[in-house]
Order: C-alpha cells, then structure tokens, then sequence
C-alpha cells in the first residue's frame, strides 16, 4: 500500500510470467492487519453502542467513530492487496484505490485531530477547574467536534485535489505541509497536555475517576505516539526524500492503536464479572462519566439492577 501519495498503485503481474513469487512476508502482514482490523472494529463498535452521548462523552465517541472509520476502509484495502498477491492478478481497478485511500488519511487525521484536543480538554478542566466547570460554554464539544470535522475534510479535498492535478510538485507539497501538520502542531499540543495529566496523576489528589480518566487519555496518546505517528513521520520524510519504508508495516502500526483504544477504555473501568453488555456498559461508565453521575447511578435502584456494582 502506497502512501507517498494519494493514490496506491495496483500490484499487477509480470506479463508473459507463469510462475507466480508469492512474498511470504508481504502475506502475512497484510493477514496480520486484517485480523487486527476485524478486533478494532468490534471494539470500536461496542464503544459506539455502549457509551452514553452526552457532553462528557462526546470527544470519545467521535474519537471511535475516527477509529472505527480508519479501521472499515483499511479492511477493504489489506483484503484486496491480499488476494492479489496470492492470486498474482489485479483484483479492482486502480479508481477504486484511488478513491479509497483518501478516505484512509481523513479518519486518521481525524482521529489525530480528535485525542489532541481530548488531551487539552483534559488539562484545562485539571488547571482550571472552576472555569471549566462554571465558564466553559455547554456546546463547546459540538463545536470543536465539528470544526475538527471541517478541518480534516478541508484537509484531505485539498491534498486530493492537488494530487489529482498534473503537476507532481504541488502534491508533494500539499502532502509534506499535511504531515508537517501533524507532526509539528497537533503532535508535540498532545505530549505537553497528556504529560501535564500524568504529572497530576502521580502529584494531585483527585477522586478515583478522574485519575482513572487521566490515566485512560495518558494510554491512548502515548499508544498513538508509539504506533499512529509514525505514519505521518515516515511518510514526511519519504516526501522529503530521506528514507523509503513498507506501508505495510506503518499502516499495521496504525491498526494497533485504532484497535487497543477500547481494550484500554474497558480495561481501566474493568468489573470482574462474567463478560456481558452490562459490564462492558458499567465499565464504560466508570471511565467517562462524572463522578456526580457515578454517585446518581449508584442511588438509583433501577441503575443498580441494569448495572450491579462490581
């Protein structure tokens, strides 16, 4: 999978060849991605299902919906990649690669978007508690949500539209200034902020759940830095002409990090019962949720019965 530019170019056979080389190691990457990609989008999907909407949970919502995406057209593109290189044979035309990889780049820079912005929701409600509480606007979510939306869709036509263009300069430069982006804006905002919540962790005295909280969104950035980023930092350098690396292996690393955000999400609000849609609910709901509406649920008795305490 070809992520210089817009568009990955089709494998295609050599003509007149009979024989087929089948690359082992190209094989079992892509088997590897798919079945790491059909994880995330279970987990991802029992995110979207279970968590509550409403302004506290918003951010995380859209940030599964990014991921879920990131995931969905991953799937379609390693499949096809993989039935080519065992059949030796191009499966799909080229258009249709063309059209899907740009859908690729706007849920990960989406997603991208979306965590560096969880992270500084997060330490500003930490440094300033009573202005967030009392001052920040009650639409703030639905706003920033959907100006994030709008900037990576922005982003994303705009680099399509230059990339489809005959003029390979402006592309390179469109997709240099979008990795740039995110490497030297949204990247270093994500460590300065998640790094102030581990600080609070180890030296405040917080309730149990915003520690919990602050220690879910700490996971989930450093997992991006460790597995996301290097997509943007690989490909930056590509365009820039330093280093050649295999798509296959910084789009797999990207499907780690989709994938392993709701295994944290449940994880941190664990229950040890049996698995089951409460528990994964209520574990949900340990994370995200206020610990107001943590103590409203626990005297409700009708909660208590859909969701027993663990």
């Amino acid at each position: 999978m070809e992520v210089s530019t817009v568009s990955p170019p089709a494998i295609s056979p050599t003509e007149g060849d009979d024989l087929c080389e089948i690359d082992v190691t190209s094989v079992a990457i892509d088997s590897v991605t798919l079945l790491i990609c059909l994880c995330g989008l279970a987990g991802n999907g029992a995110v979207l299902c279970l968590l509550q909407r409403n302004p506290a949970t918003f951010y995380i919502t859209n940030l599964a919906f990014a991921n879920f995406s990131f995931l969905h057209f991953t799937v379609p593109s390693t499949l096809l990649y993989l039935l080519e290189e065992l059949s030796c044979s191009t499966v799909v035309p080229l258009v249709f690669l063309k059209a899907l990889f740009p859908l690729l780049l706007f849920s990960y820079n989406l997603g991208l978007y979306l965590l560096t912005f969880i992270s500084i929701d997060q330490c500003t409600s930490i440094l300033c508690p009573l202005w967030y509480r009392c001052r920040c606007p009650q639409r703030l979510p639905w706003v920033m949500c959907a100006l994030l939306w709008a900037l990576s869709i922005a982003v994303i036509v705009t680099v399509t539209s230059l990339c489809q263009s005959q003029k390979h300069e402006h592309c390179q430069v469109s997709l240099i200034t979008m990795y740039a982006l995110n490497l030297f804006l949204f990247a270093p905002a994500m460590v300065v902020s998640s790094t102030v919540l581990l600080i609070k962790v180890k030296c405040g005295s917080q309730q149990q759940q915003p520690k919990r909280l602050n220690i879910v969104i700490f996971l989930v950035v450093l997992f991006f830095l460790l597995f996301a980023l290097p997509l943007s930092l690989c490909n930056f350098l590509q365009q820039l002409g330093y280093i050649t690396v295999s798509s296959q292996v910084v789009f797999l690393l990207a499907c780690i990090h989709s994938t392993i955000n709701p295994f944290i999400y449940f994880l941190a609000g664990r229950c040890w019962r049996p698995c089951s849609m409460g528990s994964l609910r209520l574990s949900l709901q340990r994370v995200f949720e206020d610990p107001e509406e943590n103590t409203a649920h626990s005297d409700d008795p009708a909660m208590d019965t859909a969701f027993p305490a663990c």
